[in-house]
């Protein structure tokens, strides 16, 4: 089972809000999740990310997806994610 960290629209019409998850990568964007991992409003531009979860998964090998990745460099996950892969 390939695990992917991506978004999952929420929201109204035009009024778009995402939630950021784990999921089977076979399973539709909308569909069934492993693990809610944190929310993306792009209308504000906030990002609230459960870091601990989040680097559990990467480490575990899920692969974000282009638009997940970005937002989780702007809240600084992917940043601690490649320097404990270093081992600092």
């Amino acid at each position: 089972m390939a695990v992917k960290i991506r978004l999952k629209r929420m929201g109204a019409k035009k009024r778009p809000f995402y939630r950021i998850v784990a999921a089977d990568s076979r399973s539709p964007r909308d569909g069934k999740f492993i693990e809610n991992l944190g929310t993306y409003n792009p209308l504000d531009g906030s990002i609230d990310v459960k870091e601990e979860a989040t680097l559990k998964w990467l480490a575990n090998g899920a692969i974000p997806t282009d638009t997940a990745r970005t937002a989780l460099s702007k809240a600084g996950v992917m940043e601690k994610f490649a320097s404990s892969k270093r081992g600092k």
